[in-house]
C-alpha cells in the first residue's frame, strides 16, 4: 500500500500506533489531556474485534489491564498526573507479577489537579520511582506525533519481550497538536506478538516464571490463558507463581527484574541526536522541549556558537553511558524542561568532571521559547572565554 501523507494529532496517533501494535484492550477513565486517546480507542478498537470499557476510576483501570494481559491480550490504559498517582501500586504488581502492559501518561502542569488543559514533563521522577520498592522500568517519551504513532509499538514490543509495564509519556503539546507527517505502510513495523497456548506442549506443565538458576537476563515467555493456567501473586513467588517465605529466592527475583531491563540497554535506550559531530555545547531536551532546543540551535550557530543536541527517546533507563561519552568531550551542557530539574537531577548526578551547566526550567504550563535556551548557552560560552 506504501506509506501516505496524513494529519494527526498526538492522542489519535497513540491510539492508532497501539492497534497497530496489537493491542486488543482498553480500560481507562476520562481525564483531561488524555481522554482523545480513550475517545480513539471506544471507536477503532471494536472494528478490530477489541473491547473498550470505560472504568469507575484510575486504579480499576490498571487493574483491569493486568487482568486481560494475563488472560491473553495486549492491554493498554492512558491517564494524566493525578490518574497516573493512582495506577501506582497496581504498576508495581504488573513488576512484581512480570505482566506486559503499556501506561500511557499525558502530563499537565500540577501536582493536583494543577492545570489540566497546560503542558508540562513534571512526571518524569514519578514514572521511575512512583511505585514503592526496588523494581525496574522502561520509560519512552516521543517529541512529535509521528514518533508517538512509532515509539507506541515500541512500547508494547518492549513490554511483551521483557515481561514488563512500560510507560509511555507524552505531555499535553504533544498530545494536543496536530502534524502532518507520512504514515508508514504497517508492513514496516516489527510488532512482537504473544505466544498463544496452541503454541506451546500441551504434555508440558507452563511455568510463568524462571526457575531459580535461571533468574538473570532471561525471560520466560508470557503464554496467553486458555488450556494453560497458572497461578499469579504479587508476592515472592517460585516458579510456579505461587508465595514463598525464602529470603535467598527473594533476593534473587529482584535482581532477576532488574537485570532482565539492565542487561539489554542495547536494544533499549532509544535517544536521537542533532549537530553534535563538531559541537562544543550540548543541550539535553526531550518531549516538546527538545522542539524548542532544534531552534535553539539553529539561532545559536547563526552566532557561531556550536552545539548540538541530545534528545533522550528511553528516559528510564538513564542514558548514562550514551551521555558520559558526550560529556567527556563538550565545554559545556543545558539541560531544557518542564519541571524544576528532574531529568537535570541525572544529568548531574553523571557529570563527574564538572563540565558547567545550565538548566532552562519552567514549571507554569507555558512552553520553553528558543530563545530561553539560547539565553543560557550565550551564559555558557561567556563563562568559558572568561
Amino acid at each position: 500500500m506504501g506509506e501516505k501523507f496524513v494529519v494527526m494529532q498526538g492522542d489519535e496517533a497513540c491510539a492508532r500506533g497501539a492497534i497497530l501494535a496489537g493491542c486488543r484492550f482498553f480500560a481507562g477513565y476520562p481525564i483531561t489531556p488524555a481522554t482523545d486517546i480513550a475517545e480513539a480507542m471506544s471507536a477503532k478498537l471494536p472494528k478490530v474485534g477489541g473491547t473498550f470499557i470505560q472504568m469507575e476510576d484510575e486504579i480499576s483501570s490498571a487493574v483491569a489491564i493486568i487482568g486481560a494481559s494475563l488472560a491473553g491480550v495486549k492491554s493498554m490504559t492512558a491517564t494524566s498526573g493525578p490518574g497516573f498517582s493512582l495506577m501506582q501500586e497496581a504498576i508495581g504488581y504488573a513488576s512484581m507479577t512480570e505482566t506486559p502492559v503499556v501506561f500511557v501518561d499525558v502530563q499537565r502542569t500540577g501536582p493536583s489537579t494543577g492545570f489540566p488543559t497546560k503542558t508540562a514533563q513534571g512526571d518524569i521522577m514519578q514514572s521511575r520511582w512512583g511505585t514503592h520498592g526496588d523494581h525496574a522500568v522502561i520509560v519512552l517519551y516521543p517529541s512529535t506525533v509521528e514518533e508517538v504513532y512509532k515509539y507506541i509499538v515500541t512500547a508494547f514490543n518492549f513490554s511483551e519481550i521483557y515481561r514488563t509495564p512500560v510507560i509511555f509519556l507524552m505531555d499535553e503539546t504533544v498530545g494536543h497538536m496536530r502534524e502532518s507527517f507520512y504514515l508508514p505502510d504497517p508492513d514496516e513495523f516489527t510488532i512482537v506478538d504473544r505466544i498463544t497456548t496452541k503454541d506451546v506442549d500441551q504434555n508440558t506443565i507452563y511455568q510463568p516464571f524462571l526457575e531459580e538458576s535461571e533468574l538473570n537476563d532471561e525471560i520466560q515467555p508470557l503464554v496467553s490463558m486458555g488450556s494453560t493456567r497458572f497461578h499469579v501473586s504479587g508476592l515472592f513467588h517460585d516458579e510456579s507463581g505461587f508465595p514463598i517465605g525464602n529470603a535467598d529466592m527473594a533476593s534473587k527475583l529482584m535482581k532477576h527484574f532488574v537485570n532482565k531491563i539492565n542487561l539489554h540497554l542495547d536494544e533499549i535506550l532509544i535517544y536521537d541526536s542533532y549537530m553534535i559531530d563538531d559541537a562544543e555545547y550540548l543541550i539535553i531536551a526531550y518531549g516538546t522541549t527538545a522542539r524548542s532546543a532544534y531552534r535553539a540551535i539553529k539561532l545559536a550557530r547563526s552566532n557561531g556558537i556550536k552545539v548540538g543536541l541530545f534528545k533522550p527517546i528511553t528516559i528510564w533507563p538513564f542514558p548514562v553511558n550514551p551521555l558520559k561519552k558526550l560529556i567527556s568531550r563538550i565545554s559545556g551542557i543545558v539541560v531544557a524542561e518542564m519541571n524544576m530539574g528532574q531529568f537535570a537531577h541525572e544529568v548531574s548526578r553523571i557529570n563527574k568532571k564538572n563540565v558547567p551547566m545550565e538548566t532552562v526550567l519552567r514549571e507554569d504550563g507555558e512552553l520553553i521559547q528558543p530563545y530561553d535556551i539560547v539565553e543560557a548557552l550565550t551564559r555558557l560560552t561567556n563563562e568559558h572565554e572568561e
